[in-house]
């Protein structure tokens, strides 16, 4: 159950309070956009050079190949470590901030260069895990078949939730972060537990902020649309996954035992509460 939306903003204004003392925060999202922007852009011409996209029409009566499904799977995976990596980045450098120091974009990716190898299997892992969830969902008849992959998707989530934090910080490998993440979960918050925050609101709202001005300028015209859109929706989501880094930093830092600095104990006791 999702908790009142008070509580949720009460979560994003003290994970805003570190975001302020450390706007650095904000480039590891916008970095792993561009990124992922490339490798689209790298794949997408491998794609058209070998007709994936002429078998990928219906109306061209082809049939996708191997080929096809090795460039899917290659640019699913690679997407999948270019944001966990990042994500690692990200939350190395807000649990610096969060222990007293100062950090800055070169410490962030310097603490996921050094975990590179526990890093890149962990997004082949959840890129694995992902890859399959789909399958079954696209494959999934009914609404049971739906929920049930549902379940196992958010049981999934669930477990992992502090997979990178313990790799990043811990320098344990993707295996024993996944055992230590669901156990972490258990111990400072119950076998069942529900989140009693929620960032898809936090995600509207900022889409909201920024389509609106976008939508105007659109109407003086489509060029200007466009040119305002691109930087205020990447500035719009960066910012949301700059503070939903933060605040998970914050949470694990608390899971820990530790009193993470800008948080408030009790606000993090209530983030995830029994059922």
């Amino acid at each position: 159950m999702f908790a009142t939306i008070g509580h949720t903003i009460e979560l994003m204004k003290m994970s805003w309070g570190v975001l302020r003392q450390d706007r650095e925060l904000l480039a590891f999202p916008l970095i792993a956009g561009v990124a992922l922007a490339l490798v689209v852009g790298v794949l997408a011409l491998a794609a058209a050079a070998v007709g994936t996209f002429e078998r990928l029409d219906e109306a061209s009566g082809q049939s996708p190949n191997a080929l096809d499904a090795v460039l899917g799977v290659a640019l699913y995976m690679a997407a999948s470590f270019i944001v966990i990596f990042c994500n690692a980045a990200l939350i190395a450098a807000a649990m610096e901030r969060l222990r007293g120091g100062n950090p800055d974009v070169r410490s962030g990716l310097r603490a996921a260069l050094a975990r590179l190898p526990q890093i890149a299997g962990w997004a082949l892992i959840a890129g694995t895990v992902g890859l399959v969830l789909q399958m079954l969902r696209d494959r999934a008849d009914g609404m049971l078949g739906r929920a049930v992959i549902a379940i196992a998707g958010g049981a999934w989530a669930y477990t992992t939730f502090f997979v990178v934090p313990l790799l990043v910080v811990e320098h344990i490998g993707p295996v024993e972060a996944i055992r230590r993440s669901g156990s972490l979960l258990r111990q400072t918050w119950g076998r069942q537990a529900a989140a009693s925050f929620g960032f898809g609101l936090v995600y509207v709202v900022a889409v909201l902020a920024a389509g609106i001005p976008a939508a105007l300028a659109f109407v003086l015209h489509p060029l200007l649309g466009v040119l305002v859109a691109v930087p205020l929706f990447a500035l719009a989501i960066g910012t949301v996954q700059a503070l939903e880094g933060i605040f998970k930093a914050a949470l694990f830092s608390f899971a820990r035992g530790e009193s993470p600095r800008g948080f408030e104990a009790a606000t993090l006791s209530a983030a995830y509460r029994a059922l």
